[in-house]
């Protein structure tokens, strides 16, 4: 009967002290240091490095993505523009190209 009061004890502490033990904090560790999040490359580039749609050249254009002969010349010919969101809104370029470009371009004012 000791033994199986003495079984019955032990096993009911630990059934007890399970989820204290499960909720415990986490030993010490070495504390992380902090680093600035990661950006995406082309999320916002510096005014230096964005092609001003307003002065590029044929060749400038051309270069960017989904941006051919036919739409580069369309997109000289629409000048000047106020704002680069009028690529799209003037229907020079189709709004999935837009979205590609949109962070690589910039309209500058004269």
């Amino acid at each position: 009967m000791y033994k199986t009061l003495r079984a019955f004890t032990a096993a009911a502490l630990i059934a007890l002290a399970a989820p204290a033990l499960a909720q415990a904090p986490a030993p010490a560790t070495q504390a992380p240091t902090k680093t600035a999040p990661a950006k995406p490359a082309a999320a916002h580039a510096p005014a230096a490095d964005l092609l001003d749609i307003n002065s590029a050249s044929l060749e400038q254009l051309q270069a960017l993505p989904g941006v051919g002969d036919v739409r580069a010349k369309a997109i000289i010919a629409g000048r000047p523009y106020k704002g680069k969101d009028e690529l799209w809104q003037k229907k020079i370029v189709p709004k999935g190209v837009y979205n590609k470009i949109k962070n690589q371009i910039i309209a500058k004012q004269s």
